[in-house]
């Protein structure tokens, strides 16, 4: 039986909503990838009059009827959108980043959003940055923008990347009809102690950088030979930028969370301008390897309900 799928099966697609700006489009979004996986939807939301994180809601604190009026919302814009999904909500206790981790045990994908206010606060914010590091499951991290057209944009960092990973590349790309840009990101080392680097050694470099590519990319293209596929090398220093004009032009930049975590990093604290554009499209995470699901978690339903 093939791995990916046997853990996929019957599975939920999670969406986490904190009632910021954003949390229409993340309803959205999750509904668009729960009907595309033909999974359900469950949307959870950590009430603020009993998160235990350390930025507590100023002024009048939300009351429980409060959430359970949200999340309600969020159920019926998903229902109206994807008529016939069957779509559940849960109102959850405690640290908003610790309940969806925990969800994420139990689903197929956690679709979330970056903190309000993303020009003057470029990063994703705590409870994103923490599911990307710890989550079991594929985290798509709405920026934004969803665009309809352009290229699915894979980020190889490192030596190698997954076989899940490459995989869910190749799955979008074919499920949407379009190109697959593979884009590796790779580091030259001077090897001469005292300086002096030679072309011959930067040309080298970049030839094991190219072969490290067509290999892991060779894996995976013989089953999916209808998927147009373009390579694309980028030195480490030139990566902001890359990323920058690419997020605006992609349909959606797919990346492997690693066991080390400093792409992921790069993605959701650098300072640089590929975070702070309005219109970035989402990310796709995929986790190095996928934890067996455990027992359900203990959860508190809210309104649980087939809206088909």
């Amino acid at each position: 039986m093939d791995s990916v799928e046997s853990w996929k099966r019957d599975l939920p697609v999670v969406a986490g909503i904190d009632g910021s700006r954003s949390h229409p489009e993340i309803v959205d979004l999750a509904a668009d990838q729960a009907a595309r996986h033909r999974a359900p939807l469950l949307i959870v939301h950590v009430g603020p009059g009993h998160y235990s994180g350390a930025f507590r809601v100023r002024g009048v604190v939300p009351t429980p009827d409060d959430g359970l009026h949200l999340l309600d919302l969020a159920a019926r814009r998903a229902a109206l959108r994807i008529p016939g999904l069957e779509v559940a909500t849960e109102l959850a206790d405690g640290s908003a980043a610790q309940v969806l981790v925990a969800r994420s045990e139990r689903a197929r994908l956690v679709v979330v959003g970056h903190r309000d206010g993303l020009l003057a606060q470029p990063s994703w914010g705590s409870t994103t940055a923490y599911l990307a590091h710890h989550g079991s499951c594929p985290l798509l991290v709405h920026r934004g923008s969803v665009p309809r057209s352009g290229p699915i944009l894979l980020a190889v960092s490192g030596q190698t990347c997954t076989t899940l990973t490459i995989r869910s590349a190749f799955e979008e790309a074919a499920a949407g009809g379009c190109r697959l840009v593979a884009l590796h990101v790779w580091t030259y080392t001077d090897p001469a102690p005292a300086g002096g680097t030679t072309a011959a050694a930067l040309v080298a470099a970049r030839r094991d950088a190219e072969a490290r590519l067509a290999e892991v990319i060779e894996s995976r293209a013989p089953r999916f030979p209808d998927v147009e596929v373009e390579r694309l090398l980028v030195r480490d220093v030139e990566l902001g930028y890359t990323l920058e004009r690419a997020s605006r032009r992609a349909q959606l930049l797919i990346a492997g969370m690693g066991r080390s975590g400093r792409f992921v990093e790069l993605l959701y604290g650098s300072p640089g301008p590929v975070l702070r554009h309005p219109t970035a499209c989402p990310v796709l995470l995929i986790p190095a390897h996928r934890v067996a699901p455990g027992p359900a978690q203990e959860s508190r339903p809210a309104a649980a309900a087939d809206r088909s």
